[in-house]
């Protein structure tokens, strides 16, 4: 799961198909995220003293990470991310299609770095 809080994705299945949003919260235990203006759905309030109106509130419910790809600005459409370690050590993230680096996971680390 390489899709982190902030990015910016394409939703690739489902009612909203074709959708770029970005995330704002993501449940790593259930392999869900969070999109702005993505799966949203109707609750039913029953009236009570907080909301005295009642009716239906527009939610947003969260949707499969297998169902989002990343959106990368150099190719200009949904790809998948892989991870790559750098000659330093460092782990990143990067573009599956064109090879682009979309920012580093972690740190240099001695164990990785390349042999000379």
């Amino acid at each position: 799961m390489l899709i982190k809080t902030g990015d910016s994705v394409v939703v690739a299945t489902g009612a909203d198909k074709g959708v770029r949003s970005r995330v704002t919260k993501i449940d790593r235990l259930a392999d869900k995220a969070l999109v702005e203006g993505v799966n949203r759905v109707y609750k039913h309030v029953r009236r009570s003293q907080k909301n005295p109106q009642g009716g239906r509130l527009s939610k947003e419910m969260p949707v499969q990470l297998s169902n989002l790809r990343y959106f990368c600005e150099s190719c200009g459409k949904g790809v998948r991310l892989g991870a790559r370690f750098l000659e330093d050590g460092s782990k990143e993230r990067f573009c599956k299609k064109c090879g682009t680096s979309v920012g580093q996971i972690a740190p240099a680390h001695q164990g990785h770095a390349a042999k000379k």
